[in-house]
């Protein structure tokens, strides 16, 4: 019985499971020899068609292509579905697919429940907008279909522990898309970390970048091929507007900013370095500047600083400068620079003997790699549920504190802000129908 899977669990027959039953019956039954050719049943080095794992692909926008090429290099999956609600780029996403394995198979849909009603795909790779993370991720696990999710996977607290009991109950596999956690560099700063190598740890410093983005959210015509009511998905109605579409994180509404876009890469990172990965930080105070209202429809902080502390007294320290993420100890430290998979350390003696790859945030092989295999296995991947349910929740706590303007007290164990009733209240959304879980 796999890590997910209890006894309660219900259990589910493979694609793969019920194709070999169907050739064992079918091999008792016929008397007359038959020969398959040799790419048929994987002789020639290819993988046989019953040992692929059946992919679909809901979200084809930039990063959507970028992972779902990911998936194609590998030698095992088989794409064979794309969902957009944008005609344009279900289209673009069909050619891809189909220019890469030479045919016109993929098929092209406008909406995820014809992917979930197919039985025959495996697991789905979603890469939609954010706010779609959880609902088609709870979705695909109801339908027996393993994820690759995109992160920020959830747009509130509750909603991260939605996620992770869902997967429990069905068994399902999933991964988020903190893909650092399978790169080389990055396991570097770990060991060393872990190893005493600085020393004590007692202060982290998660950078995520600068942000940006505005215009006035005019109402204007929806575009022919754009399903807007289904892209809006969970969040509340609004006349559709292209500076809103186009700027959809920026808002409340449709995302969570630069806090929970890029924070759960630098946040997954710290808690694993930390060895903090199934709890987290017990307070949050910083400060933010939002824009100006008569700037434009943005709401969410572009700059933001925020100070964050674990329970054993270790800071967690947020800012928007380059991206990185710093470690000090109290006989050292070290950092690794995001954009170039650059690692420095002080004094020398930290990085010595160490070979540094150059390996740098985009690498996706191995975690592609990683969540093919648990597939196969049933085991929990580097990213599971938990995991990045706690680093994002870090992500949600830093917001609630900035947009109340104070400081908050969070209890890991209960998932509560202790004493504060107006910050509890910020643990879910209100979603739109007929989206509600």
């Amino acid at each position: 019985m796999s890590q997910q899977q209890t006894s309660q669990t219900p259990q589910r027959v493979s694609r793969r499971r019920l194709l070999q039953r169907g050739t064992a019956a079918l091999g008792a039954v016929l008397a007359a020899p038959w020969i398959a050719p040799a790419s048929a049943l994987g002789r020639d080095g290819t993988i046989a068609p019953s040992e692929r794992i059946v992919l679909a692909a809901i979200g084809h926008g930039g990063r959507g292509r970028t992972v779902l090429g990911g998936f194609l290099r590998e030698s095992d999956v088989q794409c064979v579905a794309l969902c957009d609600c944008f005609a344009d780029r279900r289209e673009k996403g069909k050619a891809m697919v189909d220019q890469h394995y030479g045919n016109t198979d993929c098929a092209g849909y406008r909406f995820h429940e014809d992917i979930f009603e197919r039985r025959d795909i495996d697991a789905v790779l979603i890469a939609a907008g954010d706010r779609w993370h959880t609902p088609l991720s709870v979705l695909a696990a109801r339908a027996g279909k393993d994820v690759y999710c995109e992160k920020p996977f959830c747009l509130t607290i509750a909603e991260g522990r939605e996620l992770v009991e869902t997967t429990k109950r069905y068994g399902t596999v999933w991964q988020c898309g903190t893909q650092r956690r399978s790169v080389e560099n990055y396991r570097i700063v770990v060991d060393a970390v872990r190893s005493g190598k600085i020393g004590k740890l007692h202060t982290i410093t998660a950078s995520f970048g600068g942000w940006g983005g505005n215009g006035f959210a005019k109402p204007d015509p929806v575009p022919e091929g754009f399903e807007y009511d289904r892209w809006l998905g969970q969040a509340p109605w609004v006349p559709h507007s292209s500076v809103r579409v186009k700027y959809w994180r920026n808002h409340w509404d449709t995302g969570a900013g630069p806090i929970a876009d890029m924070g759960p890469h630098m946040f997954d990172f710290a808690q694993w370095v930390n060895d903090s990965e199934g709890t987290g930080p017990v307070e949050f105070e910083g400060e933010a500047v939002f824009p100006n209202p008569k700037d434009g429809f943005a709401n969410v902080p572009f700059d933001a600083t925020v100070r964050a502390k674990y329970a054993d007294g270790i800071r967690l320290l947020m800012d928007c400068q380059r991206k990185r993420t710093r470690f000090d100890g109290d006989e050292g430290w070290i950092e690794l620079v995001d954009d170039t998979g650059q690692v420095q350390a002080g004094p020398k003696s930290v990085l010595a003997g160490v070979e540094i790859p150059k390996y740098k945030w985009s690498r996706l092989d191995g975690h592609i790699r990683n969540f093919l295999n648990c597939i196969r296995s049933r085991e929990l991947t580097v990213s599971h549920p938990e995991t990045a349910h706690r680093s994002h929740t870090i992500a949600h706590c830093a917001n609630i504190a900035l947009r109340l303007g104070r400081g908050v007290r969070w209890d890991p164990e209960g998932e509560r802000f202790v004493g504060d009733n107006e910050a509890n209240r910020m643990l879910r959304r209100a979603k739109r129908a007929p989206w509600q879980s």
